[in-house]
């Protein structure tokens, strides 16, 4: 499961901007199969400013640009009643109760207000669905039933 992503170098020491996708990195040290060492992560102005320890130098952070940093799905913390990884939702096929296809879940969003998820129909046009239970009264990792009153 990808946690972040590194956008940049920070620094002449090796250091790294990251987009962090999970609440926080402190519970993980070991990233990308053990190729990357966590030492350090702290709030930054544009990002979680991390070290890594195979990284030394401004060139070599550079050179880490784009890469996503993953864990095994093993290392995440077990999920509550209700709750669910947003990996979990992509893909999935979205429909109506009475069965009809709408399309699949494209991405995940949040804005700050709780989480979005974006339904592409087959025709390749998006809409977007509050992912709230009365919008979707019902997921089951194998399906998402969308209610008709939140269908663009």
């Amino acid at each position: 499961m990808t946690l972040a992503v590194v956008i940049g170098a920070h620094g002449i020491h090796g250091q790294v901007r990251l987009k962090v996708f999970a609440e926080d990195l402190s519970g993980y040290r070991q990233f990308n199969g053990g190729a990357l060492t966590l030492k350090s992560a702290q709030a930054g102005p544009n990002g979680t400013i991390a070290r890594f320890a195979e990284v030394d130098d401004r060139n070599a952070a550079e050179a880490l640009r784009g890469t996503e940093l993953t864990v095994p799905r093993s290392a995440l913390p077990a999920l509550a009643e209700g709750e669910y990884y947003h990996a979990d939702l992509i893909g999935l096929p979205a429909e109506l109760p009475d069965g009809t296809a709408l399309g699949r879940v494209a991405l995940v969003e949040n804005f700050g207000a709780g989480d979005v998820i974006e339904i592409e129909r087959p025709t390749g046009k998006r809409f977007m669905v509050p992912m709230r239970a009365e919008a979707v009264p019902s997921w089951d990792g194998q399906r998402l039933i969308v209610d008709p009153a939140f269908v663009e």
